[in-house]
């Protein structure tokens, strides 16, 4: 995409410099046109355009049917809604259901295998960590927007929504990550695949 960019911008430095003051817009597009620039430029902006839709689906997606476990017993170990999850094994679970990606089973291992973003850049979807057991990293869950993040907390609680302005949260907030499939999640299909 780059490429393309700064060949447009060459392209038209060149005839900048070239054209005649009275030039227009028309000659501009007609040269675009007749190098088949603009189509290139067309097509590199609703490929952008359908990714960014894309992934704004499935985030919509993740946190949409995270929210249909609410209520769900915590089980440390665990990774289905029948025997219940633990903070790690519920991430892993609905990254897996809804995206086809398959996140590492254990939260540290998550957040080493996912993309750093800062907390400004949160978006519905995103990991969030906490130090809930004096290591980093020891919590996650997924960031539903609004401050907010839904995660199974501990033994004898149920998956839940919970405020990230909330002081335990807030002084245990340890970072936020994004999930991409060029980190260190698999999607389901490579995991299926023989060695």
């Amino acid at each position: 995409m780059s490429r393309w960019f700064c060949l447009l911008l060459l392209v038209c430095a060149t005839t900048a410099q070239a054209a005649p003051q009275t030039a227009n817009s028309d000659d501009m597009d007609r040269l675009l046109a007749d190098k088949g620039l603009l189509t290139r430029l067309e097509n590199v902006s609703h490929q952008v355009a359908d990714k960014a839709h894309t992934v704004a689906g499935q985030a919509s997606e993740l946190v949409v049917n995270a929210m249909g476990f609410l209520g769900v017993p915590y089980k440390r170990g665990g990774n289905s809604a029948e025997t219940g999850f633990d903070c790690s094994g519920f991430v892993r679970a609905m990254y897996e259901q809804t995206v086809g990606l398959l996140l590492p089973r254990r939260a540290d291992q998550q957040a080493a295998a996912t993309q750093v973003i800062d907390k400004k850049e949160l978006q519905p979807g995103d990991l969030v960590f906490f130090n809930t057991m004096r290591r980093n990293f020891s919590h996650v869950g997924i960031y539903v927007g609004d401050g907010k993040f839904i995660h199974s907390p501990r033994s004898g609680s149920e998956i839940r929504v919970e405020d990230m302005g909330v002081a335990y949260w807030k002084r245990r907030f340890n970072g936020a990550r994004r999930v991409t499939s060029t980190e260190g999640a698999t999607s389901t299909a490579q995991a299926a695949q023989p060695q």
